[in-house]
């Protein structure tokens, strides 16, 4: 007999090509399910919260997955920790509601983009952070992210080519901070360190990068803050910005509603960053 679970993780994308499975390739779902293979002799499937892209990291995932009743859970966290990379870590499983599924009852996800505007990345942050183009003007970085805030349609910010059919998205908050030193990581050298924080009910494929990219040339002066209107409206992804690296995001955080609440209306495509 088999009961629903809930793991969480966390993990470091450097090397990683995101989350879904491909053959040949390591991502986290494969090598989480090469461990759970290894310790249980089948693979359970597994429902993501989110499915970060190639060299995207992740504070906090969920997944749902079913495991035999009774079993260990702690004994098989440890288990997959000693079989996983050590840019994968397990951080806890427990038992959850039969009808829960990371992805649908997700209430909303949080990504933060790092970026330094310092003329050098601290060797502490060079893997976690873009080190963007100097003479950016904070003011118009700040402006740029209040008017992501609301429900908009986002074709300009994420590729032509996607299995997306749904474009229309409800950012809840959407804003730039500076990174007070060692408090966000615990990493010293954060000077000239900003962060986008962004928490929307779902993200479309690249399009935290682009709105960071396409922010960025606002605020070097290379197109008008306005262009943002536009932007929002459904314009083609070619009329907005380029997408920043992947190695600044983070999926920061995943929010849930209480337990027994009945699920909201929700996309048909899946959710990306």
């Amino acid at each position: 007999m088999e009961r629903n679970h809930r793991m969480e993780l966390q993990y470091d994308g450097t090397g990683l090509h995101g989350w879904a499975k491909q053959n040949g390739t390591p991502t986290v779902e494969g090598c989480l399910e090469t461990a759970l293979m290894t310790v249980l002799g089948s693979a359970p499937a597994l429902r993501v919260a989110g499915r970060t892209d190639a060299g995207v990291h992740a504070r906090r995932q969920v997944a749902s997955l079913r495991l035999p009743a009774g079993i260990d859970v702690v004994g098989l966290t440890g288990s997959l920790n000693a079989l996983t990379p050590p840019g994968i870590v397990v951080t806890r499983i427990t038992r959850a509601p039969e009808a829960f599924d990371a992805r649908k009852d997700a209430r909303s996800r949080t990504y933060r983009y790092y970026m330094s505007t310092s003329p050098g990345v601290s060797p502490f942050w060079s893997r976690y952070c873009w080190q963007a183009p100097r003479g950016i003007d904070p003011a118009s970085l700040r402006a740029g992210a209040a008017r992501v805030v609301g429900r908009h349609d986002f074709t300009a910010f994420t590729p032509t080519e996607t299995g997306h059919t749904f474009f229309n998205r409800l950012v809840l908050r959407c804003g730039w901070k500076r990174v007070r030193e060692g408090l966000a990581t615990g990493r010293p050298g954060a000077v000239g360190m900003l962060y986008l924080e962004i928490e929307a009910d779902a993200f479309l494929r690249h399009m935290v990068r682009s709105l960071v990219g396409t922010m960025v040339e606002v605020a070097l002066g290379k197109r008008r803050p306005s262009d943002f209107e536009r932007l929002l409206a459904g314009a083609p992804r070619e009329a907005a910005g380029t997408t920043a690296p992947a190695h600044g995001l983070f999926l920061w955080d995943v929010r849930y509603r209480p337990t027994g609440l009945t699920r909201a209306a929700s996309p048909t495509d899946e959710e990306r960053d």
